[in-house]
């Protein structure tokens, strides 16, 4: 019995130091100021824990992204939907040019290997 009550001594003071290592060192806490919180934490320790875990602690905020444009609202919709199906025609046109290309460059390819393999 006495273990058990160590231990929960023990895990209570290390979570009331580690909130208030976190109400000292957020910017922002919700609900209270940042004195009152550390004031709590420090009078009652595991009610005021408890409360800063709860209530105080500031919402954790998603991580920018490396592409904001993909946030942006809307950006799924084209603007101006005829600029969009002349940009469409213009990536099919580049995509069959590059096709070609690539179907030519092979038929090169190809021609060239046969040339080289028939017998002088």
């Amino acid at each position: 019995m006495v273990k058990v009550q160590l231990f929960l001594g023990v895990l209570s003071f290390a979570f009331a130091v580690f909130c208030l290592i976190d109400a000292i060192g957020t910017t922002q806490p919700r609900n209270l100021p940042k004195w009152a919180w550390i004031v709590m934490i420090l009078l009652f320790p595991l009610l005021g824990s408890i409360a800063w875990f709860l209530a105080g602690r500031p919402r954790p905020t998603p991580p920018p992204s490396a592409f904001p444009e993909y946030d942006r609202p809307g950006r799924m919709s084209p603007g101006d939907p005829s600029k969009d199906e002349a940009f469409l025609r213009d990536v099919r046109a580049r995509a069959e040019e590059q096709r070609a290309r690539y179907q030519a460059e092979q038929r090169r390819k190809q021609q060239e290997g046969e040339e080289g393999s028939a017998p002088a």
